[in-house]
């Protein structure tokens, strides 16, 4: 009779204990992250998010950026290349205070955006409102739309007006 042995199948890793993260699971599969086994995990910097979409007269860039003073923001735009940049600095830590959590980054970030051909870069408008930056970079008059009216023959092939 054989003896069977029960739980040794497979051994507990401390990520067999935390809760699965499907995309954690798929970056790692993928590889998406190739730089990230030289970062540390957290470098101290802050990342906005961006919102960018195109309207009818422009193209809007929207990022949160909560605690930014308009002079911590950078704007420039070289051929055809947006970038956004920004500094925060950290907070003085008293040497008697007793810190239970710091989880509010402070540091650096830069964000560049390829911009399409025909933007107006003397109109670019940016406005920063409670703690929301709104970069307004408008298109030039050429690359608007612009309807243009079919016209038909007559039978006799002249032109109908």
């Amino acid at each position: 009779m054989a003896i069977i042995r029960r739980g040794e199948a497979v051994p507990t890793t401390r990520r067999s204990l935390l809760p699965w993260d499907l995309f954690q699971t798929m970056r790692e599969m993928l590889n998406l992250e190739p730089m990230s086994q030289l970062l540390p995990e957290r470098l101290g910097t802050y990342v906005p998010a961006f919102d960018v979409w195109e309207t009818k007269d422009a193209y809007v860039f929207k990022a949160d950026v909560p605690g930014f003073r308009e002079q911590d923001l950078d704007i420039q735009v070289t051929n055809n290349r947006l970038t956004l940049s920004g500094k925060r600095e950290a907070e003085q830590v008293s040497e008697t205070d007793t810190y239970y959590c710091s989880e509010r980054s402070a540091g650096t970030f830069t964000r560049t955006f390829s911009l399409p051909v025909g933007i107006n870069a003397d109109q670019i408008r940016a406005e920063l409102k409670e703690g929301i930056l709104t970069v307004n970079v408008p298109k030039t008059l050429a690359v608007q739309p612009k309807r243009i009216a079919v016209q038909g023959t007559a039978p006799e092939g002249k032109v109908k007006a």
